[in-house]
């Protein structure tokens, strides 16, 4: 099969479409033909060698940690899903033709490949987030970094649970947050000033999706270093914030929730832009720039 590896650190260039034995579902896990892989922003730092010393691997190593496609091979005590269905999920070496899942959830018909490749990270990450921070209906939440993956799906599941939510985006994407449903705002100076304006009652919870080193002003919207939560700035507990990382966590409920949401039309995730898999580079690349509305997918085909 056709596989994204590379063996040596470094930037996009150092990705390689070659040829590799395509693995096998073990125990509790299925193997997919893969019709898209997602691309996250953890994956060009794990090219980059940036996580080297908490995450090192055996290089050449295979990259990728989402898609969606169809199951080609079910391993043992798995019941839920049959050769031949179509699913979404997370698993390893994904930029790949064929990839192993170890978490999934079925892919609502009404949903493509494409779009559903990009639905595990942001899914899991969204609601983890929202439920470490107590999110609940009646809430006014702040998510900063509204209009990528993890935060457009934070918005919506936190709008379906009934909260008030204030997106902080650039200005291009002040639309496309409130198509989410939530009341949009830019970063910069006088962010305190403008979040309190369309919050006058106060924030319950902050969410920092972005990492854009604003964790004390939002420590100050909300008044409680406790009620702020960061996937993204690790100094964040330096100041008494939280952060949240998901290993170690199952991303079933997630992923199930997800879709049930996708399913109804209460939930997406746009397509930014996508790639071939002998592109993966110029996919990452385009992931890191940090200005991308949605996903970005590399299909398979």
């Amino acid at each position: 099969m056709k596989v994204v590896r590379f063996a040596r650190y470094g930037g996009p260039e150092v990705l390689e479409l070659v040829d590799g034995d395509a693995p096998h579902a073990r125990a509790g896990q299925i193997r997919i033909a893969v019709r898209a892989a997602g691309v996250n922003g953890l994956e060009w730092k794990i090219r980059q060698g940036l996580l080297r010393d908490v995450r090192p691997l055996r290089l050449p190593a295979g990259i990728g940690g989402d898609a969606a496609g169809i199951v080609d091979e079910v391993g043992d005590g798995v019941t839920d899903v049959r050769v031949g269905d179509t699913v979404f999920g997370s698993g390893q070496e994904t930029y790949a033709e064929h990839a192993v899942l170890t978490s999934w959830a079925q892919k609502p018909p009404e949903v493509s490949f494409e779009e559903a490749a990009g639905f595990a990270t942001p899914f899991e990450t969204a609601l983890r987030v929202l439920d470490d921070s107590g999110v609940r209906g009646g809430h006014t939440v702040l998510v900063n970094g509204a209009s990528g993956g993890v935060g457009s799906a934070a918005v919506q599941f936190a709008v379906d649970r009934g909260a008030t939510v204030i997106g902080i985006a650039g200005p291009s994407n002040q639309d496309y947050i409130a198509s989410l449903g939530a009341v949009a705002t830019t970063y910069g100076p006088y962010l305190v000033d403008r979040v309190r304006a369309l919050a006058p009652n106060g924030i319950d919870a902050a969410l920092d999706i972005a990492g854009s080193d604003i964790i004390a002003e939002l420590i100050e919207l909300t008044g409680d270093p406790a009620r702020v939560v960061s996937i993204a700035d690790f100094s964040a507990p330096e100041l008494g914030a939280r952060v949240s990382t998901g290993f170690g966590r199952d991303k079933t409920h997630a992923l199930r929730e997800g879709a049930r949401l996708a399913a109804a039309g209460r939930l997406t995730l746009p397509v930014a832009q996508t790639f071939p898999l002998a592109q993966a580079g110029a996919a990452q690349a385009a992931s890191a720039t940090g200005h991308v509305r949605g996903r970005i997918i590399v299909t398979v085909p």
